[in-house]
């Protein structure tokens, strides 16, 4: 797997919210609340600690190849 490299754009925030990542993907908010929470919760089952409505952005660029 390709090491995790950062632009500046995606290292300005820790963490995305709902409207970050529909915008980002091009799909309503409600989507973007359904894709954090899976997200989250496959943080949650390795152990993380998450924030509701909101996902690491790191862990979201690592899993959607932005």
């Amino acid at each position: 797997m390709a090491e995790y490299k950062p632009t500046a754009l995606q290292t300005s925030k820790r963490y995305l919210t709902a409207t970050d990542v529909a915008e980002l993907l091009g799909v309503s908010r409600s989507t973007a609340y359904r894709i954090i929470k899976r997200l989250n919760s496959e943080l949650e089952k390795a152990g993380k600690l998450t924030v509701a409505g909101k996902v690491s952005a790191k862990y979201f660029y690592e899993n959607t190849y932005l």
